[in-house]
């Protein structure tokens, strides 16, 4: 471990580049800014949209590698919290840990610098220079991190592509640790009864029918708009069912969230809705990027989704809409994992690089986290025949 850092140490003492910290106002309109996660759906707007609408009480920075002649090269978003390290927990470590913090009210909260996205997983956005962005920061933001008052650096829920290019963070002493995974499912069908027959059991089919039968005879009706700005009061309340309704915690969007996806992404955003009689019952946010549509957040009248068995019927009309439209992927966010196993999703692992700035602690908290990873509280993952993939290693 300790010659691997000093390898690594040695790349960044003799590279040409440098790692900086600097602010929005700072980056607004340099090119390296703007072009910033072009190749993903969720690019620089989304990233400036976060911070204008979730958590103002965060810090959030960037990182910039700069080269010789100070030019910026690739920048990657961070953002500085009082981290809850229960916060991925299912809660049976609370009643004692809430006892501990009677007499200790911070145990096991620290402030963390996370690099990554708030609302979503984090990607590297160092394009050609991505691997001297990975070095560096696996080096450098260990020393921003103590500049900054924060013992604790997380890489926030990176895609496994990225395993290769972060052997480095492992090398200085980061931890990597599987965190909720999101889903995948193959959807290039000539329709929707094909991708059935096809891949799901005769008795889950025959209960899906069942479902869909109950919420055609009520006369669900689906549409789909750009903007929910007119409807927003009227969608938030079914997202916050949804969103109180998990036994993990995880980030709390706002109405503001969701009316400045619509506005800010429209290219990449479409929004369905379901009304019953007239009055919105479900909707669905999702992106397309690709080949591929996104199925990023819900929410749901629980008055009638589970009679009506929405979640379902969400499902089937927005594949539907994607097959329809020529996409070959279905990619969901995490959570809610047993009607996907059902549905024959696979698991797409996202992991997370924790390490923290003093050895000693760091060297404790490598024994503590495989306790405190999320993924061991849901038994429900370990059905999907990738689950082995959450914590095995990418292969270049």
């Amino acid at each position: 471990m300790h010659k691997h850092a000093h390898v690594q140490d040695e790349y960044v003492r003799n590279s040409n580049f440098r790692l900086e910290v600097a602010s929005r106002e700072e980056l607004r309109d340099h090119p390296c800014w703007r072009h910033a996660f072009a190749d993903e759906r969720k690019d620089h707007r989304y990233y400036e949209l976060i911070e204008d609408t979730l958590h103002p009480e965060f810090d959030y920075r960037y990182f910039v590698l700069k080269d010789a002649d100070g030019e910026p090269r690739a920048v990657e978003p961070f953002f500085v919290l009082d981290q809850d390290m229960l916060s991925g927990t299912d809660g049976r470590l609370y009643p004692l840990v809430e006892k501990i913090r009677k007499i200790w009210p911070r145990f096991l909260k620290v402030r963390t610098i996370m690099i990554g996205c708030v609302a979503g997983e984090g990607h590297l956005a160092g394009g050609e220079h991505e691997t001297a962005l990975a070095r560096h920061l696996a080096v450098s933001a260990v020393e921003h991190a103590r500049a900054m008052g924060a013992p604790m650096i997380v890489m926030k829920e990176f895609p496994s592509r990225y395993r290769p290019v972060f052997e480095c963070f492992v090398a200085n002493g980061f931890s990597r640790i599987p965190s909720m995974p999101m889903t995948r499912l193959w959807i290039a069908y000539e329709n929707f009864e094909q991708y059935m027959n096809s891949v799901l059991s005769s008795k889950t089919r025959r209960r899906l029918r069942k479902k869909f039968r109950a919420a055609e005879n009520a006369g669900l009706q689906m549409s789909r708009v750009k903007d929910v700005t007119p409807v927003i009061d009227e969608i938030y309340p079914l997202y916050l069912a949804v969103f109180e309704r998990s036994n993990l915690s995880f980030e709390k969007l706002t109405p503001d969230y969701f009316c400045e996806l619509g506005q800010r992404m429209s290219d990449k955003v479409d929004f369905f809705l379901w009304r019953l009689r007239g009055k919105i019952v479900a909707f669905a946010a999702c992106m397309t990027h690709g080949d591929t549509i996104y199925s990023e957040y819900i929410g749901l009248d629980y008055s009638v989704a589970l009679d009506l068995g929405l979640y379902y019927y969400l499902f089937r009309d927005i594949v539907r809409w994607g097959i329809s439209h020529g996409y070959r992927w279905f990619r969901s966010s995490s959570l809610n994992y047993d009607p996907k196993f059902h549905l024959r999703h696979r698991l797409e692992p996202i992991d997370l690089y924790v390490r923290h700035v003093s050895p000693a602690v760091n060297f404790v908290m490598k024994w503590l986290l495989p306790l405190l990873e999320p993924t061991r509280y849901d038994k429900t993952l370990t059905m999907f025949s990738n689950y082995h993939e959450l914590w095995a290693e990418r292969r270049h």
